[in-house]
């Protein structure tokens, strides 16, 4: 049994703790044991990406402090956990995995072992951070792996979504309209559902679509797992 800790990130904790939930118990199935330092805070990000690199430093140490006597640390954002190993490096950057590069890489999971209860057709949003990872839409390809899925394609799929942490601040108007164009493409796809994971890109892409009308169920893979594991996300 394999004992990984949970780094939640600050939107997944803030707006999609249910993730947080399907990703241990996804974990726990997959017989490892998961764990939760509850002082985990920031990995420093949004500090680094607006220059503040002193800043953005102390934070990234201070995780790695926290998570210090752990083997693998797993999250569910492709982004913070790009910021850790391409930009803080140390041990910490080197033992932290996105989750379903994790599934893959490490316990050797296969997708096709599991299905889900019935058919469902869905688009995959692969974020950019994950072309930094390495990982492309891997990740996405993987998902057609599981019993009753149909991937459909999403046009322009490795275009951003416009979110780009303060960017989507910053620059409002650009970010909006590259938003839009996605929602665009996603309704264009007719599928229900689009799986996302990294909760920025999630927040983002579903706000727009609920301004656009465009019926769309907005899941992380973990959530898709869960799901076709049978196990039951809505409490611990």
């Amino acid at each position: 049994m394999r004992t990984v800790a949970l780094f939640i990130t600050c939107l997944a904790d803030q707006f999609y703790p249910r993730v947080g939930v399907a990703v241990t118990k996804v974990l726990e199935k997959l017989d490892c044991r998961v764990e939760f330092p509850k002082d985990q805070t920031c990995c420093g990000q949004p500090f680094f990406n607006n220059g503040f690199e002193k800043e953005a430093r102390r934070l990234a140490q201070r995780m790695e402090d926290i998570f210090a006597g752990y083997e693998y640390v797993v999250t569910p954002s492709g982004s913070c956990c790009a910021m850790l190993r391409q930009h803080h490096g140390g041990a910490m950057g080197k033992k932290t995995y996105e989750f379903s590069e994790f599934l893959s890489g490490i316990l050797g999971f296969e997708f096709s072992s599991v299905q889900l209860p019935r058919p469902q057709s869905l688009v995959y949003h692969y974020t950019c951070h994950l072309r930094n990872l390495g990982i492309g839409d891997r990740s996405g390809q993987t998902l057609g792996r599981i019993g009753n899925i149909k991937l459909l394609p999403l046009d322009r799929a490795d275009q951003c979504c416009g979110f780009g942490g303060t960017f989507a601040v910053q620059y409002p108007a650009i970010s909006g309209a590259i938003a839009e164009d996605k929602a665009r493409c996603i309704a264009a796809s007719g599928a229900p559902t689009l799986i996302c994971d990294d909760a920025g890109c999630a927040m983002n892409i579903s706000g727009m679509c609920h301004r656009k009308n465009i019926p769309i169920r907005v899941m992380h893979t973990a959530e898709l797992l869960a799901e076709a594991m049978g196990l039951d996300t809505s409490r611990w």
